[in-house]
């Protein structure tokens, strides 16, 4: 599974690569994250959809008229648009959403950002995230952060916190599960 995992990486990263250079070039950084955000959206919002990325079912003219078709509907154009209908054609349609993140980790270097994933058991309020940011700013050596939040109910409290490669997990799912192996020894 580790070898499945690291080839879908390396093949996200080289469109994604490939998507930044083209965007740089042509100043269109920002239009190109705006129709990431919204296809990312879009595919998160659509079981039917996310089973077309994902399914090696579709053959390759399948995947690309129905994505085509999704593009035109939403509006997503552009270099972002050429990305997806080429990975579609060539078979790498699952490696689309690898492909948006990978994009991003370039635009965060580049505009010298630093990206952390934040999961919380509920949805934080702006209050709470803004104080985040400044409290991951100061640990990023003073670098803007750009928190992306998730909410994972099952985490019952707390909050794990992904920043470059290192993560923090102060949920109380990890606290109860480290507190009952820590029982189960004391047996």
């Amino acid at each position: 599974m580790t070898d499945t995992n690291s080839i879908v990486s390396g093949v996200a990263q080289r469109y994604a690569s490939a998507l930044f250079e083209l965007a740089l070039e042509g100043g269109a950084l920002d239009a190109v994250s705006a129709d990431l955000d919204a296809l990312e959206g879009v595919i998160a919002g659509s079981d039917d959809l996310g089973r077309l990325v994902r399914s090696p079912v579709f053959t390759s003219d399948e995947q690309v008229r129905a994505i085509t078709a999704v593009l035109d509907k939403t509006g997503i154009g552009g270099l972002a648009a050429n990305l997806v209908k080429v990975a579609a054609k060539n078979r790498r349609l699952f490696s689309v959403p690898d492909m948006i993140k990978g994009y991003r980790v370039l635009l965060a270097a580049h505009r010298g950002e630093t990206r952390a994933e934040v999961t919380s058991a509920e949805a934080l309020k702006p209050e709470h995230v803004a104080a985040l940011k400044d409290a991951l700013s100061g640990a990023a050596g003073g670098k803007d952060v750009i928190v992306e939040t998730k909410v994972d109910a099952s985490l019952i409290g707390g909050l794990i916190v992904k920043i470059g490669s290192r993560m923090i997990d102060a949920s109380l799912k990890t606290k109860l599960a480290t507190l009952k192996v820590a029982l189960k020894e004391v047996r």
